[in-house]
């Protein structure tokens, strides 16, 4: 799938890598923002693409992903900066480095495929791990935290907000009544035992569980609401903002939050007169999402459920 992204040994694979950079469209000498750069895969495209002189900030919560895209874009020296940070922090990032305004942004929001195949990480169910789901050291509590002293109400909520799990409260049930619970692999045997045999089901019963502990633990949707205006602010007109998502959660605030700021006036529909004063600041590029092709979901699994959605910043 990425071709030419890199050291080859890296054991990532950018989703959407050529729809991404080819929407990003990198230009010499612009500036750029890989906001969760991983192991550095998007961010590889758009230095490369941006030479010899555009500039990229690369950010992440996690240390082991800023090592490898460090070692991955050493070919790029001088003309990109790493920091572990959230991308919530994102103008408070852009203002140390004294740039005014980016040409393009990407997101690639979620848990990448290193982060999962690593079990000390606690991401999956498929081999045993420590129940732990933080993307960062920084972030405060881990998932062993929420299963073992959360309330079932507030653990059932938690499931069925965030991993619109339908039977979230038979599950929060199971997981109170057999506390506590140290491994990931213990938490998902007593997911499957309290989802029963379900004809027709394509995932393990407790994807959307871990789904909805992840969500919880990073926080990830009210990241995505604190960073997504931030990224427009930073957008110089004619910059773009690529958003790649795995769930239709995270889909459904992109796409409410570029709707939004594509109209002028947001007031009530059934209004007389607009009272609002909003101001569309944002072309929508993609009205649909963009989804991997047929020979990059062969090719990575993984990529099945990703969806692309590009804006443009009105001069």
């Amino acid at each position: 799938m990425a071709h030419n992204t890199g050291d080859e040994q890296v054991p990532h694979l950018p989703v959407l890598y050529h729809e991404t950079i080819d929407a990003l469209r990198p230009e010499n000498p612009g500036k750029y923002v890989d906001a969760t750069v991983g192991a550095g895969g998007h961010a590889w495209g758009i230095l490369e693409r941006s030479g010899p002189g555009g500039k990229l900030l690369g950010m992440d919560l996690d240390p082991q992903a800023l090592a490898l895209a460090s070692q991955r874009l050493s070919v790029f020296e001088g003309r990109f900066v790493l920091r572990q940070a959230s991308y919530t922090s994102l103008s408070a990032q852009l203002r140390q480095l004294d740039w005014e305004a980016v040409q393009g942004i990407v997101f690639d929001l979620g848990v990448s495929s290193m982060q999962v195949d690593t079990p000390e990480r606690g991401f999956s169910f498929m081999s045993a791990g420590p129940l732990d789901m933080r993307f960062g050291p920084q972030v405060e509590r881990t998932a062993g935290e929420l299963v073992n002293h959360w309330s079932e109400t507030e653990l059932a909520d938690l499931i069925w907000r965030y991993g619109e799990e339908p039977l979230s409260r038979r599950i929060a049930r199971v997981i109170v009544h057999n506390r506590p619970i140290h491994t990931t692999q213990q938490l998902a045997d007593l997911i499957e035992k309290a989802a029963g045999k379900q004809r027709g089901r394509h995932h393990h019963p407790a994807t959307k569980t871990f789904q909805a502990l992840r969500i919880g633990v990073n926080q990830e949707l009210q990241a995505i609401e604190e960073a997504l205006p931030q990224a427009v602010d930073a957008l110089a007109p004619g910059g773009r903002l690529a958003v790649i998502s795995f769930h239709s959660l995270e889909d459904r605030l992109v796409k409410q939050y570029f709707r939004q700021e594509s109209r002028d006036c947001i007031c009530p529909p059934g209004q007389p007169v607009c009272t609002c004063g909003h101001k569309a600041q944002l072309t929508e590029l993609t009205r649909r999402p963009v989804f991997p092709s047929e020979a990059e979901v062969a090719g990575n699994a993984r990529s099945r459920s990703a969806r692309l959605r590009v804006v443009e910043k009105l001069a």
